[in-house]
């Protein structure tokens, strides 16, 4: 049945009426009922077609229609939600008969190239509460309201956090009850539609995150769905056996069942096609293809888990070729990002922690003798299958800044987030992050030193925005310089990294960024991780002539606490390190300055 697709499941709204199918194959008999019959529940019986699955067309039906299924296992009577529906009155509620393609209109849009992204993470329930009638939760339609301020700051993506119906109103999404339908908390199908649409409209790509690793745990109408299970676990839609348990419960999607990966293989289609998201990012994929993902010691596969990936990242390539496909696997595994022909996974970029750890243990040491240079270099010359684009950076990201942890600014200086150091860390760990080799990601807040620890029941407050303008202002210069969209900045969307000068002892490290096609115009960053502020400092560059100092972190437009150390310009003298010529600079205390020719 795979070649019947998403459209062909589910209520199915034709010219006069809809056809309900649904896949039950332990059933002696199926209704469904619904508001277009008083919710009688044997009037419409629905006919068995062939390996489980069952179909009617009810002529009285609509959109807008509320329905369920009553499922006869034996003596067993079973009232469930379809599976597939596409809209829920609420995670506790009714499934609602929509038509996702009814007065589509075709955006034609397309994401940036990969190598001049910009991720923004955002989390729908805490981006924008403001104005939100009665202290509710954020929605699509409040998101929308800032959506010019996150294209002014130069963000060319946004990837949400999932927003698959889950059990009540605040959640970070990773829980989906009714992975089909949109979270009726945040404006449902309609909201997400909005939001997609205004986001494209400026020019900025939305990228779902997606949660294939397990099912809920609450409210979830695929459990035990048509009454068959073994060993009192799921049914159907699940493993019933040791291969069920996840971080989360015994839960697992079983990958091993054809029905069960076209279930999920529809889901990411109605994304991408339905929605038209520019990508997926795939929640805890080492859950999919590893049996026990937590334990290190345990190397045991999921073959099943591994060749569904490979399918679904083989297909959705050849349909949508310039849609993304990011993994967060943590695994720190080439395997992930390479061909689904060289027996990879498929993906094309891949969450990894090391950049994160890294920074944050050079930012966070106390003292400057402890301090360790070459964490940062190993974070910028980590690649894999030797593509630096095939890793997502972050410094601050959903789980970067909760389960124990807090925002950058709060850990570098608890209790005071908006002191010196905190804010002058914290952007240095931005610079790094937004000119390193990757695709930069940062989470919701972050470039207005937002404090404490992510809460799915606190929304963002936007009054730090105005308070740190700068800051903002910092963070939408450094963005403007990584999006691809000033020329002179092309070196940092290419692959050619190499390190100018790196000093234990000052802390200071140099390094370039240039494109192969544009070696002529390579950008060169200088970072001082040291407390102390240094004049007329002396490193090897490969290029003579005049240099521009492009930013300066120290400017005092950025925060008032700042040096205000200033250099427009500087000419390279002779050879210096092995390098055919060379540059004087001033270097900001926890500061960084980038230099164009």
């Amino acid at each position: 049945m795979k070649e019947i697709g998403s459209r062909g499941m589910g209520a199915i709204v034709g010219l006069v009426g809809v056809t309900f199918r649904v896949w039950a194959p332990n059933v002696n008999s199926i209704f469904v009922m619904g508001s277009f019959n008083g919710w009688r529940d044997n009037e419409y019986p629905l006919e068995h077609e062939n390996d489980g699955y069952w179909a009617v067309h009810v002529d009285l039906a609509n959109n807008g229609d509320e329905y369920k299924f009553v499922l006869y296992n034996g003596e067993n009577k079973i009232t469930k939600n379809d599976p597939y529906a596409r809209k829920l009155t609420n995670s506790m509620g009714n499934s609602v008969v929509i038509d996702l393609r009814k007065d589509r209109e075709e955006h034609h849009f397309q994401i940036s190239s990969f190598n001049e992204l910009v991720i923004y993470e955002m989390h729908i329930g805490t981006f924008n509460r403001d104005g939100v009638e009665n202290g509710g939760v954020g929605n699509f339609f409040s998101a929308v309201q800032r959506l010019d301020y996150i294209r002014d700051l130069g963000i060319n993506a946004i990837e949400i956090m999932p927003v698959m119906e889950f059990a009540g109103d605040n959640s970070w999404g990773y829980n989906p009850a009714h992975p089909f339908a949109v979270e009726s908390g945040y404006g449902g199908p309609e909201g997400l539609k909005h939001f997609i649409s205004e986001a494209h409209a400026r020019g900025i790509a939305v990228i779902m995150d997606v949660v294939y690793n397990h099912f809920g745990p609450s409210d979830i109408d695929l459990w035990q769905f048509d009454g068959w299970q073994e060993n009192d676990l799921g049914g159907i839609y699940f493993y019933n056996d040791y291969r069920a348990k996840t971080p989360w419960g015994e839960n697992r999607p079983d990958y091993g069942r054809k029905e069960v990966r076209n279930y999920l293989r529809d889901n990411a289609l109605m994304w991408l096609d339905d929605y038209q998201c520019d990508g997926l990012r795939f929640d805890a994929t080492a859950v999919i293809r590893y049996l026990d993902s937590e334990n290190t010691n345990n190397k045991a596969e999921l073959e099943e888990g591994y060749r569904f990936l490979q399918e679904l990242n083989g297909e959705i390539r050849d349909i949508f070729p310039h849609k993304i496909l990011i993994a967060e696997d943590l695994k720190a595994d080439p395997v992930v990002t390479s061909g689904v022909m060289l027996n990879g996974l498929g993906f094309h970029s891949q969450w990894g922690l090391g950049f994160a750890n890294q920074i944050k243990r050079v930012l966070l040491e106390l003292e400057d003798k402890h301090r360790n240079l070459q964490l940062v270099v190993e974070s910028l010359f980590f690649a894999f299958n030797n593509d630096v684009f095939q890793r997502v950076i972050f410094t601050e990201s959903h789980d970067e800044v909760a389960n124990g942890s807090s925002r950058l600014p709060e850990e570098i200086q608890p209790g005071d987030a908006n002191g010196e150091y905190a804010k002058k860390k914290s952007t240095l760990g931005a610079i790094a992050l937004l000119t390193a080799p990757g695709i930069p990601m940062l989470f919701q807040g972050q470039e207005f030193i937002s404090y404490g620890h992510f809460s799915d029941t606190v929304g963002l407050d936007w009054e730090r925005q105005t308070m740190f303008n700068g800051i903002s202002g910092m963070y939408r210069d450094l963005i403007g310089m990584r999006n691809g969209r000033d020329e002179a900045m092309v070196g940092l969307t290419g692959h050619l990294t190499e390190t100018l000068h790196f000093n234990q002892d000052t802390l200071v490290l140099a390094y370039s960024r240039s494109h192969a096609d544009h070696r002529e115009r390579p950008v060169i960053m200088v970072l001082n991780f040291s407390n102390q502020t240094y004049y007329n400092y002396k490193f090897g560059v490969p290029i003579g002539g005049k240099w521009r100092v492009k930013f300066n972190s120290s400017w005092k437009g950025y925060d008032e606490n700042f040096s205000g150390t200033e250099v427009t310009s500087v000419s390279a003298k002779g050879p210096f390190e092995g390098k055919a010529h060379s540059v004087l600079v001033d270097v900001p205390a926890f500061g960084g300055i980038i230099l164009i020719r």
